[in-house]
């Protein structure tokens, strides 16, 4: 009589089918696993034996095979931990990266804990950032804004599952989407892929609006750098994601828009990451 294979060598099995369109084959294995049995990923270990067959097997099955169709395991799961927190995401927002916790830490860096300042977040997707510096910061004012109602729903949905109150959502293109004030600091990992990228093949499940703003994939970099001095406050701060390669450029860019203080930052994996930047402001306001 023949075993029902157990947890143990399906998982196997799922890694060894993950191996071409995963990065971390095992991990997205056990962590499809572990949500389909609705439980911690430690518990397949301990319970490696056990069987796994019928409805769960079959659901199992299926998402192991969305994964290979290059679905993101958290669209899978409708969950992925970002600063650990645990966000809500949807194919509506662009999957959170843990690169992107480099920008968090950077920008909490230079946010003191014991006084307000006012931040505003361009492009927010699912909250990450701003959600990540709100809970920080609970004397921080934080504005996300996104040009799309479904993001921002999701948004506004991770901030009231994590009960932070010192965030809020406005809906519109960059800047058009906020008030006529002046922030303490403004940040934004924006779409910096070219529209005809062939990276962009990869990242076909995940929304193309928030990972490519026009053919070179400078666009979105010159609308927020050409517009951020009028929205803040002096020596405030401009903090921004980019693209492997785009730091040169992009400090050009922000020298030549008189920002100062320029600085580049490498990620983890040691590529340069993250932008930051100061501007001393002028007379000029916002219209």
């Amino acid at each position: 009589m023949m075993n029902t294979p157990n947890i143990s060598e399906h998982l196997r099995l799922a890694s060894g089918r993950l191996q071409q369109c995963s990065e971390s084959p095992r991990l997205d294995a056990e962590v499809l696993l572990a949500h389909v049995l609705s439980v911690p990923r430690s518990a397949l270990i301990t319970n490696g034996d056990a069987p796994l067959e019928g409805p769960l097997l079959a659901e199992f099955e299926r998402l192991i095979a969305e994964c290979q169709r290059g679905v993101p395991v958290a669209y899978l799961t409708g969950t992925r931990e970002f600063w650990s927190l645990p966000l809500h995401v949807t194919p509506d927002v662009l999957v959170p990266r843990p690169e992107t916790e480099e920008l968090v830490e950077l920008i909490l860096a230079r946010l003191p804990a014991d006084r307000a300042a006012s931040v505003l977040d361009l492009g927010t997707g699912s909250g990450a950032i701003a959600l990540a510096i709100a809970s920080e910061r609970p004397l921080a004012r934080v504005i996300g804004t996104d040009v799309s109602a479904a993001a921002l729903d999701i948004a506004a949905g991770n901030a009231s599952s994590l009960g932070l109150t010192n965030v809020e959502w406005r809906r519109g293109s960059w800047f058009d989407a906020v008030a006529q004030q002046r922030y303490d600091i403004i940040v934004s990992n924006p779409p910096y892929v070219a529209s005809r990228d062939p990276a962009l093949k990869a990242l076909r499940n995940e929304p193309l609006v928030a990972l490519a703003s026009g053919p070179m994939g400078w666009e979105a970099f010159v609308a927020i750098i050409a517009s951020a001095p009028l929205f803040l406050t002096n020596h405030g701060l401009l903090a921004l994601e980019h693209g492997m390669g785009q730091a040169p450029a992009l400090a050009a860019i922000l020298r030549a828009r008189g920002f100062r203080d320029i600085s580049s930052h490498h990620d983890r994996s040691g590529h340069a990451r993250v932008m930051l930047a100061n501007f001393h402001a002028s007379t000029e306001e916002p219209s």
